[in-house]
Formats: C-alpha cells, sequence, structure tokens
C-alpha cells in the first residue's frame, strides 16, 4: 500500500523524532521491575488542575474494568470524567512528563463495546469519553457537502437524532448505533452501507487528536495529514480522537428492509457482488449465514411480510444451510410507488428461492436503530451482560468460496448461538492511507461470527466451545493461506500484530514512535508495551 509522508522540509525532523521515539520502543522491550512507590502517584494525579474529576473508588474502577465482550477485566488507577479536551490532554501530559519511570498508562473508553479489554488499563487511567459533552453538537447546513462537529464521546444515535431535525444524516454506519465516534473511527466503522461509501472512517473531514505527549492537534486529509491517517483505524495507538467532522447526506424518511434466501452460495455471492457493483440499485446490502434453523420463516412473519404468504407457510429451513441477502432501498413518501417499481425491477435480476421474498417498509430512524431493538429484549431477559466471543474476518473475494465451504456446515454446524453476518465490500471506498489492514484484493467480505455464550453451559453454547471453534477457523484460513485479516483485532504477541500488518507494520511502528513514543496510550491492544513494568 502506498502512504503519504511529510513534506520535503519536514523530513529531516521527522526522522529526528521517529529516531528518538524508536530508541524508547527499543528499550519497551526489556522488561525492567523497579519499586518506585505507588502510593505516591494518585496524590499527584489529584493535583492536576481539572474542570471534570477523576474517580479512585472501587466501584468506579469495576465498571471502567468491563466490556461488552464480558472476559477481560483489568482495573486501572483511576478513571477520569473530562469536563474539556484540557482535561483529557493535561492527564495524557502528566503521565508523558513522568517518563518512562511511570508505569501509568491511559486508555479511552467510550460505551463499553469493546470484546477484549481494548479499552481497559490495568493499573493506569481510564478516560470515561462519555464525559466529555463539548464541542457542542453543530450541524452545518450551508457547506457542500454538508456536515456535523461532534464529541469523540457523542454517541451515532445521538448525531442522527440531532442531524435529522436539518433533514440530513451522515452516510456510513455501523449496525448498532450505541457506539462513540472515537471508538468506530479507531478501528474503521463498517456496514451494509460501506460498499457504496466506505466505512466511517472513509466519512470524515477532520479531527482534533490529543497525541501521547498531551499535544492537542487539528487535523485533516490536508493539514497534520500523517497524524490524521494513522488515527483512522489506529486502535487508539496514536492519539485519543477528541473532537470528529462528520460527513453528512439529505436523509430519507422510509426504507424498505428486504430479505431473501438462497440454498446456493454461488448464486448468493454472485447476485451480491453484482448489487455492490452498482450504486444506485440498493442503499443498504448485507446477508447472513443460517445452518439447521427450524421455522425460519415463520419468525420473520412477526417484522416482514412474505409475497406469496401460502408458498412461504411451506417452506422448510430445517437441516439446511441458507443464505438471506439483506437489501434497503431508501424513499420518502411521495416517492412509494417509484420506489417500489426499482426494487421490483432489481429483484427480477436475481436468483433467490422465489417463496422466500419477505419485505417491510420502517422510518429510516427505526431501520438504523434495528439492533437496539433486540439488546432490549435480550437486557429483559438478562441476556445481554454475557461473553461475546465474537469473530470478525476480511476475506478476500477469490477465497470466499473455499472459506465458505469448509467453515459452513463443517466447522460451523450451526448458528442459534448468534448471526453470523457475510457482506462484500469494494476496496477503492477504504482510504490506503489510513492505518487499517484490509485485503489486498479489488472486493473482499466482512465474515463476522457475532455469537453469544451462556456462562454455565458447557455445550455448544458455552464459551469454551465457541472459542475452540473460533480458533480452528483461524487455524483452517492460516493454513489454507487465504489472506484473511482480523477486523477488530486480537493478538497477543507483537510477532502476531506484526503478522498482521504485514508490509504496513514499519509504518504503524514508525507512527508510534513519533505520537506516542512511550506507549502510554491504549494499552489493552497489547500491541506495544511500555518501557518499564512493575511488581
Amino acid at each position: 500500500m502506498r502512504y503519504s509522508y511529510s513534506p520535503h522540509s519536514l523530513v529531516v525532523e521527522h526522522n529526528i523524532l521517529f529516531l528518538r521515539g524508536f530508541t524508547i520502543l527499543f528499550i519497551s522491550c526489556i522488561a525492567v521491575r523497579l519499586d518506585l512507590g505507588l502510593s505516591s502517584i494518585p496524590s499527584s494525579l489529584k493535583s492536576l488542575p481539572l474542570g471534570g474529576h477523576l474517580n479512585f473508588d472501587e466501584l468506579s474502577l469495576r465498571n471502567a474494568a468491563r466490556d461488552f465482550g464480558n472476559r477481560y477485566q483489568y482495573h486501572p488507577m483511576a478513571v477520569l470524567h473530562p469536563e474539556s479536551v484540557s482535561d483529557i490532554a493535561a492527564t495524557i501530559k502528566h503521565v508523558w512528563m513522568r517518563g518512562p519511570s511511570s508505569h501509568l498508562t491511559v486508555a479511552a473508553r467510550g460505551h463499553g463495546h469493546s470484546l477484549q479489554g481494548q479499552a481497559q488499563a490495568h493499573g493506569g487511567i481510564v478516560i470515561n469519553m462519555e464525559s466529555l459533552k463539548v464541542p457542542k453538537m453543530q450541524v452545518h447546513v450551508g457547506n457542500f457537502p454538508p456536515y456535523v462537529d461532534v464529541s469523540g464521546g457523542e454517541l451515532w444515535i445521538n448525531i442522527l437524532h440531532e442531524t435529522l431535525r436539518y433533514g440530513l444524516a451522515p452516510r456510513s454506519w455501523t449496525d448498532y448505533l450505541h457506539l462513540t465516534v472515537g471508538g468506530t473511527l479507531s478501528n474503521a466503522g463498517v456496514s451494509g452501507q460501506a460498499f457504496k461509501y466506505g466505512p466511517q472512517i472513509s466519512n470524515v473531514q477532520q479531527l482534533e487528536i490529543v497525541t501521547g505527549t498531551g499535544e492537542v492537534v487539528n487535523s485533516s486529509a490536508e493539514h497534520n495529514g500523517e497524524l490524521f491517517h494513522s488515527v483512522l483505524g489506529g486502535l487508539g495507538q496514536f492519539g485519543i480522537i477528541t473532537r470528529a467532522r462528520i460527513v453528512l447526506e439529505p436523509a430519507p424518511a422510509m426504507v424498505k428492509w428486504i430479505r431473501v434466501l438462497y440454498s446456493d452460495f454461488t448464486a448468493f455471492t454472485r447476485d451480491q457482488e453484482l448489487l455492490i457493483s452498482s450504486e444506485n440499485m440498493f442503499d443498504y446490502i448485507e446477508g447472513f449465514v443460517i445452518i439447521n434453523r427450524t421455522g425460519l420463516l415463520n419468525n420473520w412473519r412477526s417484522s416482514f411480510n412474505p409475497q406469496d404468504p401460502v408458498q412461504a407457510s411451506h417452506f422448510k429451513s430445517d437441516g439446511r444451510t441458507l443464505f438471506c441477502l439483506e437489501l434497503a432501498k431508501y424513499f420518502n413518501v411521495e416517492e412509494i410507488d417509484a420506489a417500489n417499481q426499482e426494487v421490483e425491477e432489481h429483484l427480477s435480476r436475481l436468483s433467490y428461492i422465489q417463496s422466500t421474498l419477505f419485505s417491510t417498509e420502517v422510518t429510516f430512524v427505526d431501520f438504523l436503530d434495528r439492533v437496539h431493538v433486540s439488546e432490549v429484549k435480550l437486557r429483559s431477559k438478562g441476556l445481554w451482560d454475557v461473553p461475546h466471543p465474537w469473530l470478525n474476518l476480511l476475506i478476500p473475494r477469490s477465497q470466499i468460496h473455499n472459506f465458505a465451504e469448509v467453515v459452513f456446515g463443517n466447522i460451523l454446524t450451526e448458528t442459534s448461538n448468534g448471526p453470523v453476518l457475510i457482506y462484500p465490500v469494494n476496496k477503492s471506498k477504504w482510504d490506503n492511507r489510513t492505518s487499517v489492514v484490509i485485503p489486498e484484493e479489488d472486493i473482499f467480505y466482512l465474515v463476522a461470527f457475532l455469537t453469544s455464550a451462556v456462562p454455565s453451559s458447557n455445550g455448544t453454547d458455552g464459551l469454551e466451545y465457541i472459542l475452540s471453534q473460533n480458533k480452528r477457523i483461524l487455524e483452517f484460513c492460516q493454513r489454507a493461506q487465504l489472506g484473511v485479516k482480523q477486523y477488530l483485532p486480537h493478538y497477543n504477541t507483537q510477532q502476531e500484530w506484526r503478522a498482521h500488518f504485514g508490509p504496513q507494520w514499519e509504518t504503524f511502528l514508525q507512527r508510534k514512535s513519533v505520537y506516542d513514543p512511550l506507549a502510554i496510550l491504549a494499552p489493552g491492544q497489547r500491541i506495544f508495551q511500555k518501557a518499564i513494568t512493575f511488581s
């Protein structure tokens, strides 16, 4: 991949920073055990001039050590509730000024939806980004394209409601909206709109970032572009996103939401790839795998209407591996007839099982916030706060059939533990200057195993079984050399991280040495170790 570097006049200064930072990072490979009296650290933190506040109580620390994955719990020393960006900068600057002799690290925590402790800081400081309410969300309609300025701790669901007041909305989403801006932009932010607009990191104009030295930097592709692209998809390694400028577009009022089934994987992927080749057919394209599910279409009837109720009632899903294509067409109320005609025309080109066409019409908000409905139901049953051993993979188009043949119905024999998403995206919509790692091919598939584990179970719905299944999938990918990359990656050794980044590793390392040379930020990712560890 090609990268954008600093202008020639800044090369010398940049290299000096790199060499200095690299030396510190090299030292971090040596674990030196010293006793410097940790009891003095809380008092030094308490003396910081903050508009917000630091919490040291056990309840706050316990909450900061939990996440959606429900598998890792590393307690911090303190939790920062910032009132302003200055609070975040002052805290990081304080840690930076203590130098490599301090054990303190810093992690930004959004809505707590990390899967494997990525937003935790063992013995360090966790920043509660949802406390950051400035800058106040501001929609700008007089520009082209229009945009909204938001805090890095703002939830996407709040952005949706606020921008809709102006008849606008962001272009690219995640399937679940109760996530923070900083959290999704530090990964990528992918959903069914990504084929058309790219991930969320492709729809950002500006960022305000606090680096690992406590410096507050405004950046864009044109100004401080190296830092801007480093942070996008950068797993929190180069800075904390405190403000973002998100591109908007006119928002529709309604969505025609469609599901159809395939029994043939080749036909399924052929149709998905046909649909993403045109930006005008549908506005959202996803899919999922269904293995051995009884009464599938009857379950759909609670939310969708079958085109042919009689034929649908005779369809049997028991013991079969099926593939669901899920589509959405946006429209306004006065455009309903034209939208229906377009949908019918586009569907006529597809090779789905005719008796399985289901559709419904919902508001734009209800469609985008659809996963929250499931969350409310699961919470009411006590099934939300359980382990979530998710596995998200990006698979080259040329290898998707090989992957499906071995995994679906063989390694994976049922999908009752949670949905298995599968859909293609266009690489051309991803900016190769960012830090995110994707396959090399022009089209690649997101395959997401979104499983939930029953805490006390030793069966196929138990944590150990699901983790073993994930391991078998990853081992197959490696053995078959499929060129798969993990999305929301998790590794335990730097050697594994090197393999993940491949040729991008040196760029990633160089950026780390410049923007966070003491490896203070995001220790929960387990990519870099701070210079000195303590007993």
